[in-house]
């Protein structure tokens, strides 16, 4: 096999973008630690400036990556929310209460935790949506590791779950990490969000036209104080679902399929490598992991999480709003609870945007990586005991669960 046929063979497995986002942050670290750890630096903060007359946006590369390059993948974010309302798994409502109660287990119990251990610093506790997050590629890549004894229900609920993680993190960063409200820069991104509105109702489908107009609703978001990145949820609700011209196309679809390989392979890993660079310092990791911010991150993650999803997914099976998918058994669920713990991409991003000009004596970014980390393992190896055995191509029950292929 030619190596530029196994190159093509290793993106198209369902785990590659998890993969190469692990990949980036590793490599983030290293450099981070190394006697690259200045050019590093100077990389992430050099000044760009982009200027048109009197108005300009200048901002350090690693804004333009968490503010610019970002939008992106929440417009990706955007797209895939609006197919799932629409069409997919979120549809049928009866579908949609187990994952969606756990979901809120899963971003209150972690915020519970965090808070715990920052209540008497107003600052610190600015953190507690850091560990409510759930990072889809790398829970689903994990998942995928067990190959085809994950039942497809499961894989379903895991990311109706981080669907409805995904929405919670959009509120939170709307409602709780907004700042400086300009009513001009509001008044333009209503008049943007009108302009997107009669294009979908008359049925403009270029691609090209949605994105002039979408260049322009960053801009008036980056302005009015609520960030920049919700500029690409809103820009997608306005995407058609259908041609009417021609139904067998489907506009939000195929630019759904087109940005995938390029959110997971292009723009997750570089905000990764400029997000994840944690220096270690002289003291090392056990000095850092005591401070309240980190430890109650990782707790959060680790604990709050699995704990979260499953006590409001219980109580909503034990008195009757809920019932568990086909195939699906408790121990099951739990699995995929703890895949829920790892945050990552998300909590990085609340994380920058929740001790912003602050100054630190810790890393939010330690508790993040290896709270998810931790997460992710404990999730594979307890999945991996409890799912049923493969045996020549057959599935075999484990004593405490069936399964029906």
């Amino acid at each position: 096999m030619h190596l530029r046929e196994k190159i093509r063979n290793f993106f198209a497995l369902d785990m590659a973008g998890g993969i190469v986002l692990a990949v980036s942050a590793i490599l983030a670290m290293i450099v981070a630690n190394s006697a690259l750890a200045d050019w590093y630096q100077h990389l992430l903060h050099l000044p760009i400036v982009v200027q048109v007359g009197s108005f300009e946006i200048a901002h350090s590369a690693v804004h333009w990556i968490n503010d610019g390059l970002m939008v992106i993948f929440f417009f990706l974010v955007g797209l895939e929310l609006k197919r799932e309302v629409l069409i997919g798994e979120l549809s049928d409502v009866k579908k949609i209460i187990l994952p969606a109660l756990g979901a809120v287990g899963g971003m209150l119990v972690p915020a519970l935790i965090y808070a715990l251990f920052n209540y008497q610093n107003p600052d610190l506790l600015k953190g507690w949506a850091i560990p409510s997050a759930t990072d889809i590629a790398f829970a689903l890549g994990v998942l995928t590791l067990l190959g085809k004894r994950v039942p497809l229900a499961l894989k379903v609920f895991l990311a109706s779950i981080a669907i409805f993680d995904d929405i919670g993190a959009i509120l939170v960063i709307a409602l709780f990490y907004s700042h400086g409200l300009s009513w001009t820069a509001l008044g333009m991104v209503a008049i943007t969000m009108l302009v997107l509105y009669v294009m979908n109702r008359m049925n403009v489908t270029r691609i090209t036209a949605y994105a002039l107009v979408g260049v322009i609703l960053w801009v008036a978001m980056l302005k009015s104080g609520i960030h920049a990145t919700l500029a690409g949820v809103i820009g997608a609700m306005f995407i058609p679902l259908v041609n009417d011209k021609n139904p067998d196309h489907s506009p939000l679809e195929t630019l759904e399929h087109d940005l995938h390989e390029t959110v997971s392979f292009v723009v997750l890993p570089i905000f990764a490598f400029a997000n994840a660079g944690i220096h270690f310092g002289s003291g090392g990791l056990a000095s850092q992991l005591t401070h309240s911010v980190p430890l109650g991150i990782a707790l959060g993650l680790v604990f709050g999480k699995p704990i979260g999803v499953m006590l409001f997914s219980w109580f909503g099976v034990k008195f009757g709003f809920a019932k568990l998918p086909k195939n699906v058994d408790w121990h099951q669920v739990l699995g995929v609870a703890m895949l829920c713990g790892i945050g990552f991409t998300m909590s990085l991003f609340i994380g920058g945007l929740a001790f912003a000009g602050i100054d630190k004596i810790f890393d939010e970014r330690l508790g993040i990586v290896l709270g998810s980390f931790i997460a992710g393992i404990l999730g594979y190896v307890y999945l991996n005991k409890v799912l049923p055995k493969v045996k020549n191509n057959t599935f075999e029950a484990s004593e405490d669960h069936t399964y029906i292929p």
